[in-house]
C-alpha cells in the first residue's frame, strides 16, 4: 500500500490505451496519476514558470514517441536537474532494451520491458517515489542548512571554518588575533544558528551539505 498519498506518478506514452490502463493500476495500489499524451506536452508541463518538484513523484516514460523521443525528453528532465527529486523508469519495448539500459546508466531509475508484470512494475514506482521522498527531503535540509550558514556573521564563518578544521579556543584566537573569550562567544552562536552542540555534530552537519 502507498505510504506517500500525496505523491503523484507522471505517465507519458502516446498510446491512450496504455496510459488509461496504466492510471487504473496505479489507482488501484492508490497511486495518483497524471497523464500526458507526448514528450512535448509533458515537457510544457516542467518548463512553466516556477515549476519545481515538491511532492514526492517519479515518471513513467515510453521510449518510443512522436517527435519527441522518451529519450530526449529525459534528456531535457536531466537538464532541468529533476533528478533524482523526479525518478524516471522507462517503459520499453525488447528491441529498445539495450537503448533502456544506457538510459538507467544515465540516471534513470529503471526500465521495464513491454509486457510488464503489473505487480512488478507497481513496486518499482512505489520505491522510485519513495526514492523521491528521501531526495527531496535531502534538497530540503540542504536549503535550511544554506540558510543557516546565510546567518552567520563574516567573524563566525571564520571561527566555524577553523573550529572544523580541528583547532583549540586558543588556536583560533592566535590566528584570528582575538581573545579566546570572544573565540568562545563566536563558537557558541555559531552553534547556536547552526543547531548543533558539538564540534563533531558541526562538522557532520558540514559534510552532509557536500552531498547535497
Amino acid at each position: 500500500m502507498n505510504q506517500l498519498p500525496n505523491a503523484t506518478v507522471y505517465v507519458i506514452d502516446d498510446d491512450a490505451g496504455v496510459r488509461d490502463a496504466l492510471a487504473w493500476l496505479l489507482r488501484s495500489r492508490r497511486l495518483l496519476s497524471e497523464l500526458f499524451d507526448s514528450g512535448e506536452s509533458f515537457e510544457a508541463y516542467i518548463s512553466r514558470p516556477g515549476f519545481e518538484v515538491r511532492e514526492p513523484s517519479c515518471a513513467l516514460l515510453d521510449v518510443r514517441m512522436g517527435a519527441l523521443s522518451g529519450l530526449a525528453l529525459f534528456d531535457r528532465i536531466v537538464k532541468r536537474g529533476l533528478l533524482p527529486v523526479m525518478p524516471v523508469i522507462f517503459l520499453t519495448g525488447h528491441a529498445d532494451v539495450p537503448t533502456a539500459v544506457d538510459a538507467v546508466k544515465g540516471g534513470a531509475f529503471d526500465f521495464c520491458e513491454k509486457p510488464f508484470s503489473d505487480n512488478a512494475l507497481v513496486d518499482r514506482v512505489e520505491q522510485a517515489v519513495a526514492h523521491s521522498a528521501a531526495a527531496l527531503n535531502e534538497q530540503r535540509q540542504g536549503r535550511q542548512l544554506q540558510r543557516r550558514l546565510a546567518g552567520l556573521t563574516e567573524r563566525e564563518h571564520e571561527v566555524m571554518q577553523r573550529v572544523v578544521e580541528g583547532l583549540s579556543n586558543k588556536q583560533v584566537a592566535d590566528g584570528l588575533s582575538i581573545s579566546v573569550r570572544t573565540v568562545e562567544v563566536h563558537r557558541a552562536r555559531v552553534f547556536e544558528k547552526m543547531a548543533v552542540k558539538s564540534a563533531v555534530e558541526l562538522v557532520n552537519l558540514l559534510r552532509g551539505l557536500d552531498r547535497v
